[in-house]
């Protein structure tokens, strides 16, 4: 809210500021002012321009400002008038020349903004990566020469020769639209163990991550612009990210490649790292430092200016000297100018050859991802060993010390995103209960700070719930009361009935309507109810770290995905599956697998996606048995799917702008789901118990044979019901066939997950940016990488027609 507070407020401020310095210069000198004040408020026009251009690291809050860089264009030259006429009006001026020097270096900075404004709107962002026009071959020169040598009565002849880029593709298995056979898999086996075996780069050098990082992002920033990519990009990527020797390289890669696409739209610095934008960040400096030099060596300026005015102008230099040096900093110390001035070498010998290298190398060092272990919460996983007898109690301890993770947990000043993932868990909202974080990095501190912080709105929350309640109530009390009363009297004496009777049920009874009515219209009107229900939604959100865990694991599963998308047509099937595709290849068929992948298919995906997490909730509260071998597996699995349905959920609900594709009417499946849990608990008297457990306990025990949909119609969109339906099928999956119901569970989170990363407007995905970046930016990119989107549509390049001559 500061931050854009402060960016509205800018241009304003400025306009009114010299507005004020105008009109100061044109009024005669107070009696005691020092004779030349007026000269010295002058110089302060040209600096309101140079603080208008703004830092380095913000020139547009959102992708808007962008499209609206005339509009910067028409402010630079109505300030630079302005500041013109104020300078003109202090002639003659014994600052004039530091005022020129002040004026060029703010109109240089105010130029740099809005060139970086322009560059970035996504018209231009468009142009700027267009090819030159490409005609393809001379058809008609081709078909000259095969009709002269017809008429010869030549044997003729055109053949076509492909590409050998596309000859030399590697061959991909492609996923049957039903079923994966038992062929398939065991061809998969075959080459992950045969004789030919994949090459696996060494880990990559910090610089290497960097420049990798900064070839993908020239490569795929036209996602932001809906272009189209042909089949060499995405093997040369596919083919780099497969080979990766760990995960954590690809993580590191994408997040510096959103960094470039963020700095790319919202900063200057895509433009300063050019030619031009150099030599006018030196000019600029240069200038605003030789017009300090200057001021401080003027003689007499105690004399001349007022002594308070003397200070307002060493702060003006000081602050816009000290804003170009932290510019300068930062642009010399970017992941840019490490990309720019280092290059990719064949050779990964040669890749820290040079002594610039190796100090780009260390610099980049220093901004690592940190990853430290730490231990599930001990409520996070309650399960218990198929032990005859009870385990000792070092037993218990050893393996609690066991479940652990390594989260991240990079310090503040050098990380390049927040590094967590914000969760909402909708049976904690409807039962009001606090939860527990799986992990937490933050530490006491931090943890208990935010208690307090939001102790205050939850009290408000309630205590504005009981009194609106003890209100209406109290007002029906006192209606019947007076009602009963008039009523009598109306019996017994007829002028109270012409006169109260009327004049209390027909106008003083309805003034708690009136307001009801009134308040209710001024609610729609300024949203006020939807915008304190996010404010209360906001108190049940929170965030988990991320670990390197989950990222491998969703790594390898579109790393595995990928090797079924060789053609658009199977990356786009596979892009386009949420859920029923990992269900059928990973349940045989005697489990019926059909079962599962209608509360996929025959749902819309918010239904879906509402249905899947309260039935994902419903298994994590049982307590289960397991064997200590499985231990680790089975409850890393049972964290992935907590995490990623309560983050699917989160963005569901808290960020509409990234689901609108696929949304659907989520909003209203939410609320009328979260109506029949409300009722559902007042029946069962456990509304006020506060707990998640009691709840799914709750919920399980109801009978659910019969489909709700044959019992309740339609008209209600609640999936409470059916998602208890879907847990306990998944339960019966694994007490009948021994299949892990939270390996499948991950899995089918992961596709949902994917299925909205690649439906969500590319936009939508680059304004996230400017507010820190999601989970879903990353999966967005590394699907991207994989080839799986349907934007890889150009399968085929340019055939060379050859004409033979001869038998």
């Amino acid at each position: 809210m500061l931050v854009w507070s402060s960016y509205l407020l800018a241009d304003w401020s400025a306009n009114f500021a010299v507005g004020l310095i105008s009109k100061n210069q044109g009024k005669g000198s107070k009696p005691g002012d020092p004779p030349q004040d007026k000269k010295l408020m002058a110089l302060w026009a040209p600096f309101l321009l140079l603080h208008l251009g703004g830092p380095d690291t913000i020139t547009a809050f959102a992708l808007e400002d962008n499209a609206l860089w005339l509009r910067h264009v028409f402010g630079l030259v109505f300030q630079a008038i302005a500041g013109v006429y104020v300078v003109l009006q202090s002639i003659p001026n014994s600052l004039l020349l530091i005022i020129i020097l002040v004026f060029a270096s703010g109109t240089i900075k105010y130029l740099e903004r809005t060139t970086a404004l322009y560059s970035a709107s996504l018209d231009k962002f468009r142009d700027s990566m267009v090819q030159a026009p490409d005609p393809g071959p001379n058809y008609a020169k081709l078909m000259e020469e095969y009709k002269a040598k017809k008429e010869a009565r030549l044997p003729t002849k055109i053949i076509l020769i492909d590409e050998p880029d596309k000859e030399s593709r590697p061959k991909k298995l492609v996923h049957p639209s039903k079923a994966v056979t038992d062929e398939i898999k065991e061809s998969m086996h075959q080459s992950k163990s045969g004789e030919t075996k994949k090459v696996v780069r060494e880990a990559l050098h910090d610089l290497e991550i960097v420049q990798y990082a900064y070839k993908f992002f020239n490569t795929f920033k036209g996602l932001v612009v809906n272009l189209i990519f042909s089949f060499r990009e995405r093997d040369e990527s596919l083919e780099i990210f497969e080979n990766l020797s760990d995960p954590e390289e690809a993580l590191r890669i994408i997040e510096i490649e959103l960094g470039f696409l963020y700095d790319a739209l919202f900063t200057k610095v895509a433009v300063l790292h050019t030619a031009i934008g150099c030599v006018s960040r030196v000019v600029a400096s240069g200038t605003l430092v030789a017009a300090f030099v200057l001021f401080h060596k003027k003689p007499h300026k105690g004399r001349e200016f007022h002594g308070a005015d003397v200070v307002v102008t060493y702060t003006l230099f000081i602050v816009g000297l000290a804003l170009d040096l932290i510019s300068i900093i930062l642009f010399l110390f970017s992941d840019w100018t490490c990309a720019a001035l280092s290059s990719l070498k064949d050779d990964p010998e040669e890749s820290l050859s040079s002594p610039l290298d190796k100090a780009f190398n260390w610099l980049l060092s220093l901004r690592q991802l940190r990853w430290k272990p730490q231990e599930c919460h001990k409520d996070a996983h309650e399960c218990t060993h198929k032990c005859k007898k009870p385990c000792p109690k070092e037993t218990v301890d050893k393996c609690s010390k066991d479940l652990h993770h390594e989260v991240l947990t990079t310090p503040f000043f050098l990380r390049r995103w927040c590094g967590s993932i914000n969760v909402f868990n909708f049976l904690a909202f409807a039962t009001k209960a606090k939860v527990e974080r799986i992990h937490d990095a933050r530490g006491s501190f931090r943890k208990n700070s935010w208690k307090v912080f939001a102790y205050p709105f939850e009290k408000i929350n309630l205590v504005i719930q009981k009194l609106s309640g003890w209100m209406a109530k109290l007002i029906n009390v006192v209606h019947k009361l007076i009602s009963f009363e008039i009523n009598e009297t109306s019996r017994k004496h007829p002028w109270a009935r012409r006169t109260i009777h009327p004049l209390y049920f027909g106008f003083l009874s309805q003034i708690p309507h009136f307001i009801k009515f009134v308040w209710d219209k001024l609610s729609d009107f300024f949203d006020i109810s939807d915008m304190l229900d996010m404010v209360y939604k906001t108190l049940f959100v929170h965030g988990e770290p991320m670990t390197k865990e989950l990222w491998v694991f969703m790594f390898n599963q579109l790393k595995y995905k990928s090797k079924f998308g060789d053609s658009p047509e199977n990356a786009k099937r596979i892009s386009l599956a949420r859920g029923e595709w990992t269900l059928r290849d990973n349940l045989p068929e005697e489990a019926d697998r059909e079962r599962l992948v209608r509360y996929v298919t025959d749902f819309d995906y918010d239904q879906s996606l509402l249905m899947w997490h309260i039935a994902t909730e419903l298994c994590y509260q049982q307590k289960e048995t397991v064997s200590k071998d499985h231990r680790y597996d089975h409850c890393s699995h049972r964290e992935y799917s907590k995490i990623i349905s309560d983050y699917m959920m989160y963005l569901l609900i808290m960020q509409p702008g990234l689901m609108s594709e696929v949304a659907g009417i989520g909003k209203i499946r939410f609320r009328d789901t979260l109506a029949e849990a409300d009722k559902f608990f007042h029946r069962r008297h456990i509304e006020d118990k506060r707990s998640v457990k009691i709840a799914t306990e709750t919920i399980l025990d109801v009978n659910s044979e019969i489909d709700p949909m044959g019992v309740k119609g339609d008209r209600s969109k609640s999936v409470l019901f059916e998602a208890s339906r879907l847990a306990k099928e998944l339960m019966k999956l694994e007490e009948k066939h021994g299949i892990s119901k939270w390996k499948i569970l991950s899995k089918v989170w992961v596709e949902l997950l994917c299925y909205a990363a690649c439906h969500c407007d590319s936009t939508a995905h680059v304004e996230q940016l400017s507010r820190g970046g999601e989970l879903i930016n990353f999966i967005w990119l590394l699907m991207a990488h994989f080839g799986l989107t349907d934007q890889f549509q150009i399968n085929k390049g340019d055939a060379r027609a050859k004409l033979i001559i001869g038998k």
